[in-house]
């Protein structure tokens, strides 16, 4: 279900798009706005695991170009998320093994929707991003994936090393790309049921999300910039793992 509007304001509006199970990246509360119908708001936002933010009102004016607010905002994801059960099911209806990637707290939109253009291509399963510190899905990232957001199921997780720990008992290898890697990225054996684990722009992986791997591959940089951008970087991992499974099936 797509929608490219990605701003709902007004009470009657923000409760029924959470009522009807819409899919919502965050509430957008005014400071010091908790009576009636917005303290119900809050609290059904709160029971579905979403993140309430207080702002000041002139954002909230500004983000509702005109139209009657009231004090509350939501940012609505431009398609529906999913959960991983969906992204899993989705690989065995397929007969394949499953081919995930995991973002650790990636925060450019562009490099989001540059991902899922290439886990499209690539043939992923499924994408998952954290509901914190990481950016969701926009009219930014749609457009920059060029389409590729309509047929790439993207899941939110909670605590990514809880995410990684889940997906290794479920029978998946975890592989992150990290300068620390032990090997270069195409001397992994990047086949089988396999998650690929990206970090942040400016970081990297999180020192526990590099621990929860089963083991992390490296890009050999022979110039004098020590890391790519991520979404090449993830582009790399990708083709690899693709070009290995199709070697292997012949």
């Amino acid at each position: 279900m797509s929608n490219s509007a990605e701003i709902i304001v007004g009470r009657n509006s923000v409760m029924e798009a959470l009522k009807s199970g819409r899919s919502i990246n965050k509430v957008l509360v005014a400071k010091g706005e908790r009576h009636g119908s917005v303290r119900e708001i809050i609290g059904l936002a709160k029971s579905n695991g979403l993140i309430v933010q207080e702002v000041e009102m002139n954002k909230l004016a500004e983000l509702a170009g005109g139209m009657r607010h009231q004090g509350i905002a939501a940012l609505a994801a431009p398609v529906d998320y999913v959960e991983i059960e969906d992204i899993l099911a989705k690989a065995a209806e397929l007969g394949e093994a499953p081919f995930i990637v995991l973002l650790d707290e990636l925060e450019d939109p562009h490099n989001l929707g540059a991902i899922l253009r290439t886990a499209d291509a690539a043939g992923v399963h499924g994408v998952l991003i954290p509901k914190r510190r990481s950016c969701p899905l926009s009219a930014t990232v749609a457009k920059t994936s060029a389409g590729a957001v309509e047929y790439v199921p993207v899941a939110r997780i909670g605590n990514v090393a809880q995410t990684i720990k889940d997906l290794k008992a479920a029978g998946l290898w975890v592989v992150g790309a990290d300068m620390d890697g032990d090997k270069n990225f195409y001397e992994a054996d990047l086949t089988g049921p396999m998650v690929v684990v990206i970090g942040s722009e400016g970081k990297g992986l999180g020192r526990l999300t590099k621990e929860h791997c089963d083991f992390l591959v490296r890009i050999p940089m022979r110039g004098k910039i020590n890391s790519l951008n991520a979404s090449v970087a993830c582009s790399l991992l990708l083709y690899e793992s693709l070009k290995q499974r199709e070697m292997k099936a012949k």
